[in-house]
């Protein structure tokens, strides 16, 4: 086993695209650390230097101390899991996780050994003889993690291996990943743009924008003490909701809104008041006033969508929020409800460099 270090990593292409810029990250060893953002962020092309399939414009890349910018992705010992499962049509499964094993020139009892025993971990030994054609899709993504599993490498690199599936088995292949890896311990590193797949799986999340790190840590932590407006938008479902506004001591101002409780802010700036949907409450006392356009009922929990009276978006559009209540709370369609929040649970963001200001 072994952790992954990365130093100062660039990734500039021919055409001049800056994909990955000046990312520092230390993975501890059977961390499982997931890389999350938007497509096009740059956290796929990170995953692909790390297994040598791109190469590193500037920076250095190390497991287990061992710096690996030059060496092949053969003899990195990592192993990948592609969304596509990657697997070879003419082969069985057993062929499929044998191929890597025979390469190296294991002997055929060991070979036999270790596909038996990772089959039988994903539950595929009754498959070991049929052709890739005559199984599911989760059937398919469970032959691919075996042939990583096999190897027994130091790291794990998984690059969105879920995308094909339907929801449901994403939801089991998410619950028997992750029990895999803490079961095996090995480094693994995960990337995904789905937020709930990346809050569930991982120990620790990267956020990716544009080619930054733009926030790391446990997601719980991202979620509850985000430090850029991109985290806090990107990080919960449902999205955060966001208020355009302006201080105007002692209040912040947004329409006709004036809301209390925020104090050393800066006057003459345009700021987001950021406010989660479960921080939102119906209250008769409350400032703020919504119509309810919506009401999604998801079991124990109802999610209320409508427009906020007094203010408006970007485009003078009417701003849509969102809150999160129990099942008792049922308002009519066209009904204006007034809600409360606690202003100590809201976040605060400069609109220009997105920077938190509470």
């Amino acid at each position: 086993m072994a952790g992954v270090k990365l130093n100062g990593i660039n990734k500039v292409y021919p055409n001049g695209a800056h994909a990955v810029r000046g990312v520092d990250m230390d993975i501890t060893d059977g961390e499982f650390i997931v890389f999350v953002g938007p497509s096009g962020c740059g956290k796929s092309t990170l995953l692909r230097m790390i297994a040598g399939l791109e190469t590193v414009s500037d920076g250095t890349i190390s497991i287990d101390t061992r710096v690996i910018n030059d060496v092949t992705p053969a003899d990195r010992d990592v192993a990948m899991v592609f969304q596509n499962y990657a697997l070879y049509p003419h082969m069985t499964v057993r062929g499929n996780m044998s191929y890597g094993l025979k390469n190296r020139g294991a002997s055929k009892p060991e070979i036999e050994q270790k596909v038996v025993e990772a089959a039988k971990m994903l539950r595929i030994e009754d498959f070991l003889d049929r052709q890739p054609n005559q199984l599911s899709g989760g059937q398919r993504q469970r032959v691919a993690m075996g042939r990583a599993i096999v190897r027994n490498p130091k790291v794990f690199l998984f690059d969105e291996p879920l995308s094909n599936l339907d929801a449901k088995l994403r939801v089991q292949m998410r619950i028997e990943i992750k029990k895999l890896q803490r079961g095996m311990g090995v480094t693994s590193i995960y990337v995904t743009h789905d937020q709930t797949e990346a809050m569930t799986l991982a120990d620790r999340l990267a956020v990716i924008n544009n080619g930054q790190v733009e926030q790391m840590g446990a997601p719980m932590e991202l979620y509850s003490d985000p430090q850029t407006l991109f985290v806090a938008s990107f990080i919960g479902s449902p999205q955060i909701n966001l208020i355009p506004a302006r201080f105007e001591k002692p209040n912040l101002v947004s329409g006709s809104l004036k809301l209390k409780g925020f104090k050393d802010l800066p006057a003459g700036k345009d700021l987001m008041l950021g406010i989660r949907p479960d921080h939102l409450g119906v209250n008769s006392r409350g400032t703020l006033k919504m119509r309810v356009d919506l009401v999604e009922q998801h079991g124990a929990d109802n999610l209320i969508y409508g427009a906020l009276e007094g203010t408006t978006g970007d485009g003078n559009e009417e701003l849509e929020i969102c809150l999160k209540v129990d099942q008792t709370t049922h308002p009519d369609i066209d009904e204006t409800i007034k809600l409360g929040f606690d202003p100590a649970q809201a976040f605060v963001f400069e609109k220009e460099t997105g920077k938190r200001l509470i």
